[in-house]
Order: structure tokens, then C-alpha cells, then sequence
């Protein structure tokens, strides 16, 4: 308890929520490895840039691991949603507005000036803190990082991280633990390791393969059907060819099925990234979410709305790439377009026919507008 005058009568200790001497010593390691990264962002030259790496990577786990310790091992089980409305990071405080700031001003980076984390695309050696991952990026894929590699790399590193302090939260709900391992796995092998590896594997002239997250199904694997990425999983022979047909299963049999059985959460809480993330880092912000009723609504609206978005270019993406003559492969513009008009046709019947007393009168207009 702080030395400050406290009228509260509770008989709890009315500083729960203060910091404790091992998670002060966590976070001041967390910070130290982020410290690092900083410093390799401002063109810091590393002299021995694996070591800083792993040392900058390594404090970032430990300083989790040890704050999940002292946090959650130290009490009895159960739910631990202690003090989230009184740290600054977690309630729209000073902090969480920084966090906020900075992490947007980062995805602008990433997306639109890579160049200022370092990227080079004249061919000459990245710089920054995108060359802090190049012996990483070398050793998994046989090239240079990118900035997708770096931003890879931290997304991977924070699930993995902060999976372990949930599965520590709820460690009385194996649901729970289940659900993180899973995601945790999923993001480590299908969507980081994988990759890199099919990567190394286009050194032979018989490898031409794309990047591809096994586990990002159509429409967040929008790309799977760019003109590049057939062409590289045509030309890549059995193996090139087997990925392409489990994109376009996962697409029309496991996900549909999938679903059917669990609903969404199958992929979303099991196997998705974004899930994961937000799973993992963005559990002790869940709180801050809208509740209100409009706020589902219009939730429901925007990804429909998203998703027959998907459809429309997808189709226009496929159709582009078909030829028009019929001797030289079936499946030509035309038979395409029909294809998709008959598929969707079947499935808004089916579900109009099946399911309409489970639909909303918003669910109705809305399927019956977007057709």
C-alpha cells in the first residue's frame, strides 16, 4: 500500500492493482528488448546482429513469461480480470492512447514507406530494423527479410507470448487452453514456419511456389487465385499443384463444413491469426468493446458486406485469367460465369428454403438485396 491518505473501508488492500517488484523487473525486461528494436530502427549498426536479435526477442518472451508468473501462479484459480479498468494501457488512459498511436502509425509504415524500416529495393543490403531480421529471414528462407518477415516474425512472437499468460489466466478452463495451444500452433507452423520453408524450397529450378499461408482461407487469402499465384502452383509441379487444390477444398468443403458443424468459432477462436491476436495480446482489452445491440448490427452488415465484395473481385480476378477458347481448356470465361451464377443461385435457394425461419428480418433483406 502507497503512503497516500486512502478513506476506502474495504477490507481488501486498496492498491491491488499496483505493480509488484517481479512484474516491475518483467516489464523493465520487455522493455529492454523493445528498446533494442527501437534502437535498430533508428539505423543502429549491431555488431554481431543474431545476437541482438535473439537477445531482443528473448527479453520480450521473458519479461511476459515472468510477469504471467507472478500474475496468475501466485493466486488461486480462476478468471483474473483484475484492476483493467484502472491501468492506464487498458481503460483509454494516457498509455493506451500512446499504444494506440503508435501501433497505427506503425501499420502506415508497414504498408505504404517500408523504406523507412529499412527496406532497400535497389538490391543492395536492407538497413534499419528490417536487416536486424535478415540472419532470421537467412536461415528460415534463404533470403533477405521484408518487412511482411519482420512483421511476422513480432505477430508471431506476441500470440506465442502472450498465449502463454492466457493459457496461465485460464488455467482452470481446458476449453480454454485447448483453444490457445491451438491458435498458438496455427500461427507458428501453418503461418510463419511453413511458409518460410516452401520459400527455401523455390531455390530449385522445379519450384516456383507463392507465398502461402496454409491456414488464411479465401476471402483472407484473397491473392490465391492472382494470375501469379496459379501460374506459381501450376509450374511447381505435384507439390504446387496439391496446395492449390487444398486452398480451393478449404474454400468449398472444410470451411462450409466446418461451420455448419461449429460455427465460426472453429476458425476465428481455433486457427485464425487476427483470432489468435486477439485472443492472446488483445484479452486484456476485450472489455472495451461496444456491447450495444447496434454495434452487432452493424457488424453483421459490414462483413456480409465485405464478403460479397470478395466474391465480386474474386470472380473478376478468375475471369481475367480464363481464356475464351474452349479447345484449348474448358473451363472458359463464359462457363466460369455460369458456374458462379448457378452456385450462388443454389445456395441462396437452399438457404432461403432451409433456413429462412433462422434468418432475421434484417439477415432476409439483406440476403435478398445482396442477390
Amino acid at each position: 500500500m502507497n503512503s497516500k491518505i486512502n478513506h476506502s473501508m474495504s477490507l481488501a488492500k486498496p492498491d491491488a492493482h499496483a505493480l509488484s517488484i517481479k512484474q516491475r523487473i518483467a516489464i523493465a525486461l520487455g522493455i529492454t528488448g523493445l528498446f533494442i528494436l527501437a534502437l535498430a530502427l533508428f539505423n543502429t549498426n549491431f555488431p554481431n546482429k543474431s545476437l541482438f536479435l535473439w537477445l531482443s526477442l528473448g527479453l520480450i518472451f521473458l519479461g511476459t513469461i515472468l510477469f504471467a508468473n507472478d500474475a496468475y501462479l501466485t493466486k488461486l484459480e480462476g478468471i483474473k480480470n483484475d484492476a483493467v479498468w484502472f491501468k492506464s494501457i487498458s481503460s483509454r488512459g494516457t498509455l493506451g492512447w500512446i499504444t494506440g498511436i503508435v501501433l497505427t502509425g506503425f501499420y502506415i509504415v508497414l504498408y505504404f514507406y517500408p523504406q523507412y524500416l529499412g527496406l532497400t529495393s535497389d538490391g543492395s543490403s536492407n538497413t534499419g530494423i528490417i536487416s536486424l531480421f535478415d540472419p532470421l529471414s537467412y536461415l528460415l528462407s534463404g533470403n533477405p527479410a521484408s518487412q511482411w518477415f519482420v512483421y511476422g516474425t513480432l505477430y508471431t512472437v506476441a500470440i506465442l507470448a502472450f498465449g502463454y499468460k492466457f493459457m496461465l489466466k485460464y488455467r482452470h478452463n481446458r476449453y480454454q487452453q485447448l483453444r490457445t495451444a491451438s491458435v498458438m500452433f496455427f500461427q507458428l507452423g501453418f503461418a510463419f514456419l511453413i511458409p518460410e520453408f516452401m520459400a527455401r524450397l523455390n531455390e530449385s529450378p522445379n519450384y516456383n511456389l507463392p507465398y502461402y499461408d496454409l491456414k488464411s482461407i479465401w476471402p483472407l487469402n484473397y491473392y490465391l487465385f492472382d494470375s501469379w499465384s496459379i501460374n506459381g502452383f501450376l509450374s511447381s509441379g505435384t507439390l504446387g499443384l496439391t496446395l492449390l487444390i487444398f486452398g480451393v477444398v478449404s474454400i468449398f468443403v472444410i470451411s462450409p463444413f466446418l461451420t455448419y458443424k461449429y460455427g465460426k468459432r472453429w476458425y476465428c477462436s481455433w486457427v485464425c491469426g487476427c483470432g489468435g491476436l486477439a485472443e492472446t495480446a488483445g484479452d486484456p482489452f476485450r472489455h472495451l468493446s461496444s456491447k450495444k445491440l447496434s454495434a452487432w448490427k452493424i457488424e453483421r452488415w459490414l462483413i456480409h458486406t465485405v464478403l460479397v465484395f470478395s466474391v465480386i473481385m474474386t470472380t473478376a480476378v478468375v475471369y481475367s485469367f480464363l481464356g475464351k477458347d474452349p479447345n484449348s481448356y474448358w473451363l472458359t470465361q463464359n462457363v466460369f460465369l455460369i458456374g458462379v451464377g448457378v452456385l450462388l443461385s443454389v445456395i441462396f435457394a437452399v438457404v432461403m428454403l432451409f433456413k429462412r425461419d433462422e434468418l432475421g428480418k434484417d439477415a432476409k433483406y439483406g440476403a435478398i438485396a445482396y442477390f
